[in-house]
């Protein structure tokens, strides 16, 4: 499986477009969850991904505690008592996009609706996911957008009971991400 040990030297990398790899350290992800009491929203933009388009493979990890608010409070709620960052700093996704030969022929000319299926490990539990998205290529790098629901529960995740009826059961997900092309050697397996 394609690895997350990601890339070292990455200056001085050359494209690789027929061997359709593509990376980035700075993917954007959101999540949204509405609430009677507040709105619970945050950004990210320290997304690390690698894409191997010519085995259809994906992973991506992302660090928790580079989560923003626009309250310093639930940042730290969020980090301390629901996330439990020190003990979990990162949430990953490591995948297969479906019909990969398929999406391959088709991307160059027109952006793809894909789905990809993978475990997505968060606060120390792993669940089977299938993610539904686009890729796209455009002036040599691969867009990719994602979007999803994730119940916090099924990661173990505790909601305290004084709050738990007023925050909903899932939370939508947002991935934007902006890849270069890379030459093999830099990405890593493990």
């Amino acid at each position: 499986m394609l690895g997350l040990g990601l890339l070292l030297g990455l200056a001085g990398a050359e494209p690789a477009w027929g061997q359709g790899k593509y990376m980035t350290r700075a993917g954007h992800i959101s999540f949204f969850s509405a609430s009677i009491m507040e709105d619970i929203e945050a950004r990210n933009d320290k997304v690390a991904a690698v894409f191997d388009l010519s085995t259809g493979q994906i992973a991506f990890s992302v660090p928790i505690h580079e989560f923003q608010f626009k309250r310093t409070l639930m940042q730290e709620h969020f980090n301390e008592n629901y996330m439990e960052s020190d003990k979990f700093p990162k949430a990953t996704f490591t995948g297969q996009l479906l019909n990969a030969a398929q999406v391959l022929k088709q991307l160059p000319t027109s952006a793809q609706t894909v789905e990809a299926e993978g475990n997505l490990t968060m606060h120390g539990v792993t669940h089977k996911a299938i993610v539904t998205g686009t890729l796209q290529l455009r002036d040599g790098q691969l867009v990719v957008f994602a979007y999803f629901n994730v119940a916090p529960a099924d990661y173990s995740i505790d909601i305290p009971l004084l709050v738990r009826e007023h925050i909903a059961k899932s939370v939508s997900v947002r991935i934007n991400l902006t890849c270069d092309a890379v030459a093999p050697a830099l990405v890593s397996q493990p």
